[in-house]
């Protein structure tokens, strides 16, 4: 479990490009439906948990997350 994953994010509210280096270099693309989706590869769970906690911190409501293979 501890290998890198390409991991898509899907929460509600909009972020710009700007704050992808606050979440880890990750992609961030608006949604025409007010979310916003995040994509990219991290490289462990704790890398993943990282991701997690900074949306949690910004009080932003986690609508999925799906790993795919890389």
């Amino acid at each position: 479990m501890n290998q890198p994953y390409v991991y898509e994010i899907v929460v509600d509210g909009v972020l710009t490009e700007s704050w992808s280096d606050w979440f880890g270099d990750m992609t961030l693309v608006a949604q025409p439906d007010n979310r916003t989706l995040m994509y990219g590869i991290l490289d462990d769970q704790s890398a993943l948990f990282g991701v997690l906690s900074r949306i949690h911190s910004l009080n932003l409501a986690l609508v999925s997350v799906e790993r795919k293979e890389k």
